[in-house]
């Protein structure tokens, strides 16, 4: 039989497997001879079909989308990040390169994931496609996580220099990625439905693989599918909100004070010119995991897609949910508002938590069997140290702590927190497996879990953890929906 652990493993997995960027294409874009179908609408094609794409995942996205539509497809051009087709070929995923015979073409850019010159020429060339088209066309338009730095195009005279400037000091001063996005948008050529604009009349089809909590349109990529309205006023209100308005350069508030700022109003969507459809998420990913689960012979429960909010209050919300899922009689009251109160501060709803700890209650008083609590998000950690280590090892490691006490597997909970995109912060690690033994463990290794977590250095303590064995490395994952959590519950014995 499988340890608990090799089920985790295999839970991530299939997460991971749901989301890959050649099947979520080929689940969101069906062809039924010349005819293309997304999301319940139809397009004829006419060899009318042209493709542009932005993203970290898009090379996947592009060499499917090109299987599926053939020879109706004119041309292509994507930006992907640099060095992505020798990577992919080095790890022997070639089912995700393009064609040697294809009609896209590919610019890498972006370097440490920062916009740069040849992000900006990949753009530039996008734009140019784009603005040819005419009503017969058809632009299909491949979107991931990433595609902000890939698609940057400062509205003249704004140097690419001067908008990094720009948006670098809010982010140093606090701002939110709204605000940063209200920013971005307003001196883009592109962004807030810049490039939906450049392609009226023709259709544009977006196809979406969403790496934000709640796939908001628009601040995936920043929306270049999605018009936003752009209004100067609420732009500078930023400024002055972080006492940056005196220190902005003369061609951003030249750009800003322009009586031609892209405002919505001037050009009322067409109806039915822009189809944006999510074909990839965490949502989904949880999705496949739980039946992955239930294969594996747990009942699934989805907590949260949304999970955020300090590293340390979403691993103490794990904790006491195992803590109540592993009592053997009715929990304590106490345990239940710790619940309530603290999934206000990591973005879970009060009905999500009283419908999982309904489930679990059922489980302990019905002998259900083994329970799998699946959430995501993207939780945050606040830097003290100099350490190396990611959110998902970071958060691993202190909900080890808060099991302290309990039951060790097979008779107590399995926690695991992985990154999709199988890299937790600047290590080869996507996060890490861990139990209520893991206390134990550790002090009979002399490490001290509590000093590891001052210093930020989780990955240095699970790689001398006995030998590494809980670390989770599945290596290059060519996709990105945040993080999955998941809690595994053993069947718990009902005093009766």
């Amino acid at each position: 039989k499988m340890s608990m652990d090799s089920r985790a493993r295999e839970v991530f997995a299939a997460a991971v497997e749901a989301v890959q960027p050649d099947s979520v294409v080929r689940k969101g874009l069906e062809r039924k001879g010349d005819w293309v179908c997304v999301d319940g609408h139809q397009f004829a094609l006419k060899r009318n079909l042209h493709l542009v794409g932005f993203g970290k995942a898009v090379l996947g996205m592009a060499a499917e989308a090109e299987r599926i539509v053939g020879d109706h497809l004119v041309r292509g051009i994507i930006s992907v990040p640099h060095g992505i087709q020798q990577t992919l070929r080095r790890h022997g995923k070639e089912h995700l390169l393009l064609k040697e015979n294809s009609r896209i073409r590919v610019m890498e850019g972006a370097k440490h994931n920062l916009p740069d010159v040849d992000a900006q020429e990949a753009a530039e060339e996008i734009k140019n496609l784009a603005s040819q088209l005419t009503e017969e066309d058809l632009l299909l338009v491949l979107i991931s996580g990433g595609g902000s730095a890939l698609l940057p195009a400062p509205i003249p005279p704004v140097s690419l220099q001067e908008k990094l400037d720009v948006t670098r000091k809010l982010a140093a001063a606090g701002a939110t990625i709204q605000e940063l996005n209200t920013v971005r948008r307003a001196l883009s050529l592109l962004k807030g439905g810049g490039l939906a604009q450049c392609a009226r009349p023709a259709q544009v089809i977006a196809l979406i693989l969403s790496d934000v909590i709640g796939d908001p349109l628009d601040l995936i990529a920043s929306g270049p599918t999605v018009l936003a309205e752009v209004s100067p006023e609420g732009v500078l209100s930023v400024f002055e909100r972080y006492k940056l308005l005196n220190s902005l350069p003369a061609s951003v508030m030249e750009v800003l004070r322009s009586p031609t700022l892209r405002k919505s109003t001037d050009q009322p969507e067409a109806p039915g010119h822009v189809l944006n459809v999510v074909i990839g998420s965490n949502s989904l990913a949880l999705k496949c995991a739980g039946l992955r689960a239930r294969e594996l012979g747990f009942l699934p429960v989805v907590l949260a897609p949304g999970v955020c909010g300090d590293v340390r209050a979403v691993a103490k919300l794990y904790g006491l949910l195992a803590r109540f899922a592993c009592s053997p009689d009715k929990p304590p009251p106490e345990i239940t508002q710790g619940i309530l109160d603290l999934g206000k501060e990591v973005g879970v709803q009060s009905w999500d938590l009283c419908r999982t700890m309904k489930v679990l209650n059922e489980g302990r008083t019905e002998g259900w069997g083994a329970t799998c609590l699946l959430a995501g998000g993207e939780p945050t950690v606040e830097l003290t140290g100099m350490g190396q280590g990611g959110r998902n090892q970071e958060l691993a490691l202190r909900v080890g702590w808060e099991l302290r006490g309990l039951e060790q597997p097979p008779d107590g909970p399995v926690f695991l927190s992985g990154g999709t995109d199988g890299q937790d912060g600047p290590t080869e690690a996507a996060g890490a497996l861990t139990d209520a033994g893991l206390l134990g463990e550790s002090q009979a290794q002399g490490l001290d879990i509590e000093s590891f977590l001052m210093n930020n250095d989780s990955y240095t303590f699970f790689s001398r953890l006995s030998a590494g064995k809980r670390l989770l490395v599945p290596g290059l994952t060519c996709t990105n929906v945040m993080d999955v959590h998941m809690l595994l519950i053993p069947p718990i014995p009902n005093r009766k």
